[in-house]
């Protein structure tokens, strides 16, 4: 008997939401570089990166009947989870004691800084389409996983202004990508 190679979308979350094991084995083997491409550019570490990677797959197990395909993609979802546990990760304390306890050798950051990697070239276009403004709020938001508040601190701005800024700016960009 073969093993199964390929499984439509729907498919795999059912079988994921039964906790078939070679489903999650699949998952994984197909989904890991990519998820782990996203937590790399957030938590600079890479053994700590890996670390994530795995944290966000055990996640995936436990969570997977909150994925609601109405709303999007799995893979859209996967790099939603993967996303917000690497910037939990970067926020948590002990990573942050962590930096604190190297000693800087002048190639540490206070903030680490993410841009987007080589790949997404088309998105750096569209970005750029944004006014100076938004693309720095965007930035602040998505790629260096400031929160709401922080972003208010850092900006000198009141925190119900960057929430309708970065909702305007976030519609531009949605507006720019249809």
């Amino acid at each position: 008997m073969s093993a199964k190679t390929t499984y439509q979308e729907g498919e795999l979350v059912s079988l994921l939401q039964q906790k078939d094991n070679a489903a999650f084995s699949y998952l994984y083997d197909h989904y890991a570089g990519a998820l782990q491409g996203i937590v790399r550019q957030i938590v600079i570490d890479e053994a700590l990166s890996e670390d994530v990677v795995q944290e966000v797959f055990v996640s995936i197990w436990r969570k997977i009947d909150s994925y609601d395909p109405g709303k999007g993609r799995l893979f859209t979802w996967m790099l939603n989870v993967a996303r917000n546990a690497a910037i939990d990760k970067v926020r948590s304390r002990s990573y942050q004691q962590g930096l604190k306890q190297k000693s800087l050798d002048g190639s540490e950051l206070h903030h680490p800084v993410v841009r987007p990697a080589g790949e997404d070239v088309g998105l750096r276009r569209v970005l750029l389409k944004l006014k100076d403004e938004q693309r720095q709020l965007i930035d602040l938001s998505y790629y260096q996983g400031f929160t709401h508040d922080q972003i208010a601190k850092e900006l000198n701005i009141p925190l119900g202004t960057v929430k309708t800024r970065l909702r305007s700016a976030l519609s531009q960009l949605r507006n720019l990508l249809g």
